[in-house]
């Protein structure tokens, strides 16, 4: 018998990507059809050169930034792909004598990053010779000024570091990282620090000027797809993944994506204008939402800080729940069954469901971290959204559970 065609479909991925806004869909689509490569000469390339740099200027104001520290990539994964190759490469190459190891050959990294930094920490450690000190949050996912001091400290000491990288907002469990504090420490001791804020920016308060390298992308602020930004300072010169027309101060080679970059300056304003009032309407759902899964079961349990009205120790507008006696991935798609879009922090490799990583960094046991169940509200989120999500939980709890004892039996 077929599933039944839910009444609504409520979309809780926006950490993942968010619904593009329409003034950016209008500015994209009127740029679209003028003709002209940024790079050219003539009057068609000086026009497209023009709004790229209007664009970049407005970018950079909104950012707290200097323009000419805005670097267009195509989003977050190679902004920070550029920022810690990049970086690693260039302070290896700048210490290193003929015939003796490098000095600064260690990165200093917080445990709760995204893949798009953990890969590429990995790949210099597999590739490069590269070194690396994961830095472990405590049990709400937070890295603390101790814990980067004492990572500091360890194996050769701060001048052995290239660089230290500690995500502004957590991904999966919300938690706000003290960057000020932590960038802070880093240049005590001449080290670049780099942040992703990929999931920060319109939801807390963002100033790239206090990091050396930072990051943003479109798409997850009502942005187009393909569009992102790393905020290079003047004295960072990472060196270059690719190369060709030497665009982007020669660290991004390639056609500069004009319609993308006046739609990402759009979205990037309105994020920044309306964040304040952005994020007290999301806490409110936020907090409804928690509240009233808590209300609900008591096998439910919050992951990362949360206390209700705060917006500044986690983002508004993320609910990460931990669900006892369950998996997370039956949860989603049950859910997804009754139109509600969300996630769980799993990642999956080979075909087996493996727990967070962020999860496990925190300390939560293996078997309470297959039960997790994320659910990101953004722009359009309302009441009704709440409601939805806590009518369809009941029955989605039960069934999984029930599936989830069965697979006990069955491996017992």
């Amino acid at each position: 018998m077929p599933e039944p065609v839910p009444s609504r479909r409520v979309y809780l991925d926006h950490a993942a990507t968010t619904p593009v806004l329409d003034e950016v869909v209008e500015v994209v689509a009127r740029t679209m059809r003028q003709v002209g490569n940024a790079s050219s000469l003539h009057t068609h390339g000086r026009d497209a050169r023009r709004l790229v740099e209007e664009s970049r200027e407005r970018i950079a104001d909104a950012l707290r930034v200097r323009p000419s520290e805005v670097v267009f990539t195509s989003g977050g994964t190679e902004a920070d792909n550029i920022a810690v190759k990049g970086t690693y490469a260039a302070r290896v190459a700048s210490t290193t004598a003929p015939g003796t190891a490098p000095r600064r050959d260690r990165l200093v990294v917080s445990g709760v990053e995204h893949h798009a930094v953990i890969d590429p920490v990995e790949h210099l450690v597999g590739t490069q010779g590269a070194r690396v000190t994961w830095v472990e949050p405590d049990g709400e996912g937070l890295i603390t000024p101790a814990a980067l001091q004492d990572a500091l400290a360890r194996d050769g000491g701060p001048e052995s570091v290239a660089l230290v990288s500690v995500m502004w907002a957590n991904n999966e469990v919300g938690t706000v990282q003290p960057v000020a504090e932590l960038a802070a420490l880093a240049h005590e001791h001449g080290i670049p620090f780099h942040s992703d804020a990929v999931q920060a920016l319109g939801q807390v308060p963002l100033d790239l000027s206090v990091v050396d390298l930072g990051v943003v992308t479109g798409h997850k602020i009502g942005g187009p797809l393909g569009a992102g930004v790393l905020v290079a300072g003047r004295d960072q010169s990472p060196v270059p993944l690719t190369h060709g027309g030497g665009q982007e101060r020669q660290l991004r080679s390639g056609t500069l994506d004009t319609p993308g970059i006046a739609g990402l300056a759009v979205a990037v304003e309105h994020a920044v204008e309306h964040q304040a009032s952005h994020a007290r309407h999301l806490a409110v759902l936020r907090d409804a939402l928690i509240e009233g899964a808590l209300a609900l079961d008591d096998g439910i349990s919050v992951s990362g800080p949360w206390t209700p009205g705060d917006v500044t120790r986690r983002l508004p507008g993320n609910v990460h729940l931990r669900v006892a006696d369950c998996e997370g991935d039956s949860l989603l798609y049950l859910l997804d069954a009754a139109g509600i879009a969300c996630s769980t922090g799993s990642a999956c490799q080979s075909g087996v469901p493996l727990p967070s990583h962020v999860l496990l960094a925190m300390g939560i046991p293996e078997q309470d971290a297959r039960g997790a169940l994320r659910m990101t509200l953004g722009h359009g989120s309302g009441p009704a959204d709440v409601e939805t999500v806590l009518a369809a939980l009941p029955p989605a709890l039960e069934r999984a559970r029930r599936a989830h004892a069965a697979s006990s039996r069955s491996r017992s």
